[in-house]
């Protein structure tokens, strides 16, 4: 093993410095995984689960050393049941490769979070995306699992069918548990069949209020749309550059509309005059396959995009959930801190369930600067947890959020999840330092 390797599996996308392993595995199978966590167990050696390695918030890194066991190698698809609208693949399979592999079932998955990230990580940190208004998060889509326990037991969390009341919930269980209870191995998902038709659209806005305001009545209203997706105009300019594309820089939704072509054409028409109502020009159609496929590459590029914002900085990212009623008050006072900081940044977002994310890029030598950035990220925090929302809307708690937790469940709720861990891994190997403190 070399110390590139090492180095490698020692960072992820987080603002984090490396914290290195000190071994690295590349498993296979569901089976080698067991006999590396059980060799583990035996000389009580922490174990990290990695896959694709693109978690932002500290998930991966090895905090007290350890093992890295790399599941990238695991990307086999174990079934398709197209009848049945479920696949099982194993936990280094991504999102793209599921997607590609069942193309000509006419099903789709529809969790995209702006990597390729790998399905385990996505079941582990209980991920969503630009389609979770529609369908949901991963919370909602994973039907069962199989986890490699602490001793390194194999165990199965449930069944492909699509509800149950046998027993304790473990599929929820170990869903956002960011492989600090065991280590997910397989996943079965829940697939959809391919819109029949598909129309997006963009739209810009006077200033950020009117933006949002328009998603809350959209929300409110009722329409399905299958994507709204918020970039303010520093999100704007960097994807223009990135992308060589010409939108408008001024706050800007981008919404995707699945079904009949009736329903499409109806669900378009009325978001349209809510856009009008609240100042929108520019209402542009992108019907076409490339044309869709386009505007949301430059979305899923956002966060490379930004980094160009500000060469040799590093990104502390960040995102919160609130409310759909609160949301225009958390983002404007969000970004009123950004501002009064002085920061470089952008506020983008899964708008239609009431999450953002802010992208604050900063000197990695200039203490000041990241520390500026950080007291942003915890007053958005602590106003979204005041605002009945959360601290983490889909990056997970790893290392950065751990400070809110008890901020947004409270002490008995904390001690009982400390609890689960001290049960289910009471010689803390599994990714220790993450969610809770032992």
């Amino acid at each position: 093993m070399t110390q590139a390797m090492r180095e490698h599996h020692g960072r992820d996308e987080s603002s984090y410095d490396p914290m290195l392993p000190d071994a690295v595995i590349f498993a296979h199978s569901t089976e080698e995984v067991a006999a590396a966590v059980k060799l583990c167990a035996a000389h009580d050696v922490p174990v990290i689960a990695w896959g694709s390695g693109t978690s932002l918030e500290g998930h991966v890194l090895a905090l007290h050393g350890g093992v890295t066991l790399d599941l990238s190698q695991m990307n086999a698809m174990v079934a398709v049941h197209a009848q049945d609208l479920t696949a099982t693949v194993q936990a280094g399979v991504t999102r793209k490769q599921l997607n590609e592999e069942i193309r000509d079932t006419g099903l789709f998955f529809p969790i995209d979070p702006g990597a390729n990230a790998s399905l385990g990580g996505m079941a582990a940190t209980r991920a969503s995306g630009t389609n979770a208004v529609r369908y949901g998060t991963m919370r909602e889509n994973v039907l069962a699992l199989t986890v490699v326990t602490a001793d390194g037991r194999i165990i199965k969390t449930g069944t492909r069918a699509k509800k149950s009341s046998a027993g304790y919930d473990l599929t929820r269980l170990f869903v956002g548990s960011e492989g600090t209870l065991g280590i997910i191995t397989e996943v079965t998902v829940k697939l959809y069949p391919l819109p029949e038709a598909i129309s997006a659209a963009v739209c810009s806005f006077p200033d950020t209020g009117a933006a949002v305001n328009a998603v809350i009545e959209t929300i409110q209203m009722g329409v399905p749309v299958a994507r709204v997706e918020f970039l303010d105009e520093n999100g704007v300019k960097a994807i223009n550059a990135y992308d060589k594309l010409a939108l408008p820089e001024k706050p800007l939704l981008l919404f995707e509309f699945h079904g009949t072509p009736a329903s499409v054409a109806e669900q378009a028409q009325l978001v349209q005059e809510i856009a009008a109502e609240h100042g929108a020009s520019g209402f542009e159609w992108a019907s076409r396959p490339e044309e869709r496929s386009r505007l949301w590459a430059a979305r899923h590029n956002a966060y490379f995009a930004l980094l160009q914002m500000r060469p040799g900085s590093r990104a502390i990212s960040t995102d919160c959930c609130v409310p759909i009623s609160r949301l225009a008050e958390c983002i404007l006072a969000t970004r009123e801190d950004c501002e009064s900081a002085g920061l470089v940044y952008a506020i983008i977002g899964h708008v239609g369930d009431g999450n953002f994310h802010v992208q604050m890029l900063v000197d990695p030598d200039n203490p000041q600067d990241i520390a500026r950035a950080e007291q942003v990220n915890a007053d958005m925090v602590t106003r979204a947890i005041g605002m009945d929302g959360t601290c983490t809307g889909e990056h997970g708690v790893g290392m950065h959020k751990m400070a809110f937790l008890v901020e947004e469940h409270g002490e008995g709720a904390i001690d009982t999840m400390r609890a689960l861990k001290h049960a289910l891994d009471p010689k803390n190997i599994m990714n220790p330092g993450k969610i809770v403190r032992w």
